[in-house]
């Protein structure tokens, strides 16, 4: 015998499993799922994610020794800042610290992706890479002065500096100013504990003081992120005039006039 067709409340038929398909289009998990990059949205988000993607299948499955001499090539220390400056910022922010990809995807979604929805990719990456810029030049600066002063040792010029978590505390610095007062409160709150979980935990003089001037660097840009960019926008708004621009527009045609009868 057929079974009955649950009902609500007021006798209307209530198909089953109902509620968990509400649950599932609603609530904290489909906030979640929202914040995963797609290429629409989120080009500039997810390209780099595949970067990181692939930078860290090579440290989990590549050769070690050349793994190493690629990170050793990558770091932004005190001696290849002098020596090859330019190629150390660019490339010490294509690896993340460790084996492990996921949590930096989550950072990205949640930093970020939001960040390049509001603002643009080309806003975005420039955000980014002034948080991953300033952070890694201020660290070291400071770090070789106090080498200078003898207050710590010299190896500490040659360390490992990779990764990119200071251009992720820029962009959530950044995103925090876009949101209303209580996101950014949120978002800030967010960050300083952050800061200071790594501050508390970790012995690191160096990304002591790169993620609080990351973060400020990301703060410090919230009056031009405000501010709403000529062109069009989206994901793609610059492509999109650039092809206006570029785009042949036929010439109007102009139709010959009838000659003045003579009177």
């Amino acid at each position: 015998m057929a079974e009955a067709m649950p009902t609500g409340t007021r006798g209307v038929p209530v198909a089953r499993y109902a509620g968990l398909r509400l649950g599932l289009r609603s609530g904290p998990l489909l906030w979640l799922l929202r914040q995963v990059p797609t290429p629409r949205r989120n080009p500039f988000a997810l390209a780099y994610l595949l970067v990181l993607a692939g930078t860290t299948a090579l440290t989990r499955f590549g050769d070690p020794q050349l793994v190493h001499q690629l990170q050793t090539m990558s770091s932004t220390d005190g001696h290849h800042l002098v020596s090859t400056p330019l190629r150390s910022l660019l490339m010490s922010g294509l690896w993340v610290v460790g084996p492990v990809w996921m949590p930096y995807f989550w950072a990205m979604a949640l930093t970020v992706a939001p960040l390049e929805r509001r603002v643009g990719p080309l806003r975005a990456a420039g955000v980014f890479a002034a948080g991953h810029v300033v952070g890694t030049l201020v660290s070291q600066g400071l770090v070789a002065v106090a080498v200078a002063m003898g207050k710590v040792g010299p190896s500490i010029l040659d360390e490992l500096d990779i990764g990119i978590s200071y251009g992720v505390l820029a962009c959530l610095g950044a995103l925090a100013g876009l949101l209303s007062r209580r996101g950014r409160v949120l978002a800030l709150t967010a960050a300083v504990l952050l800061v200071l979980h790594q501050v508390t935990d970790d012995a690191d003089l160096v990304t002591a003081i790169g993620h609080p001037t990351a973060l400020l660097a990301g703060i410090a840009l919230w009056r031009p992120l405000r501010r709403r960019p000529p062109g069009p926008r989206g994901p793609f708004g610059p492509l999109r005039a650039l092809r206006s621009v570029l785009a042949v527009r036929p010439r109007a045609r102009v139709e010959p006039q009838p000659a003045p009868a003579r009177v």
